[in-house]
């Protein structure tokens, strides 16, 4: 079960006429050298700390640290509440947990890296919106975790999940690859589907730099963690709709790599270019290490 790319979890998802999250627990049992119980148990950990941090900031707003965000997630769901939303009901309350998950990050609060903590609220923020909308139990929620963690598994085996080698492609759109291919799997969707999924994210992601302004992980970082709500839904939405990818998901992701080693350093983490080289992040830079 120790699938090596997302040709042969396909291949055992046929083999064993099973979803993509049952693969991914016979695999994590086996190579892990664990039981079910134990993995399930670390899984609802998880999703509990996930669930609380894209929640709470929105009742309780917190400035991060650098003090470019706070308060997002607050005045998203007041807008929605207002019956304003201009995005329909999933996408509203997507993108409003996705920014939540931002503040608690950068205010130093506990969230889980899904797969980095600069794209920490992707993942969350598209679950959290379709377990409210769709009254979902927690464990069909759980279920579709370890669905978003074979994605994350593959991508960080075969290509990265680093701003600092590949670019924002490589954290956030990983991460919303990650939620598509849950989202697919979460709303009866096949594992073929899951994965094409997958690969319309990072084909719509490609060559997204990083470039966080004053060298923190806040602004564009919440912003685009909502653009990868939207995005993952949007590709989901399409898996579901029976729309084919015809870039399978394997060479999506070695494109996104490639890519992303070619992207010039300023582009990677660096602060040197992208949002953080214009005048308002040079001189909030500045500011910042007077």
């Amino acid at each position: 079960m120790d699938f090596k790319n997302g040709a042969e979890l396909l291949a055992l998802c046929e083999e064993h006429q099973c979803p993509v999250s049952e693969i991914m627990k016979i695999r994590e049992c086996d190579c892990g050298e664990t039981t079910l119980p134990v993995i399930t148990d670390r899984m609802n950990k998880a999703w509990e700390i996930m669930k609380e941090s894209a929640s709470s900031p929105v009742a309780d707003p917190r400035r991060s640290i650098g003090g470019l965000i706070g308060g997002e997630a607050k005045l998203l769901s007041e807008h929605r509440a207002a019956g304003r939303a201009i995005c329909g009901s999933v996408l509203s309350r997507a993108i409003t947990y996705a920014c939540a998950v931002l503040e608690v990050n950068t205010s130093m609060g506990l969230i889980v890296a899904a797969p980095t903590a600069g794209s920490s609220g992707v993942v969350p923020g598209v679950l959290l919106a379709l377990q409210e909308e769709f009254n979902l139990s927690d464990e069909e929620i759980t279920n579709a975790l370890f669905n978003a963690g074979a994605v994350g598994y593959l991508a960080m085996r075969n290509a990265t999940v680093a701003g600092a080698v590949g670019g924002c492609q490589a954290e956030v759109g990983v991460a919303s690859a990650m939620a598509a291919s849950a989202a697919v799997e979460l709303m009866g969707g096949t594992p073929e589907q899951c994965l094409s999924a997958a690969s319309t994210v990072l084909m719509n992601m490609l060559g997204l730099v990083c470039d966080p302004v004053g060298g923190l992980v806040e602004c564009p970082c919440q912003s685009r963690n909502a653009a990868g709500a939207a995005n993952a839904l949007t590709a989901a939405e399409m898996a579901l709709s029976g729309i084919r990818q015809p870039i399978p998901f394997d060479e999506m992701l070695a494109a996104m790599y490639s890519v992303g080693k070619k992207l010039p350093y300023e582009l990677r983490e660096t602060a040197l270019g992208g949002c953080a080289a214009t005048p308002y992040g040079c001189d909030f830079a500045c500011r910042e290490h007077a």
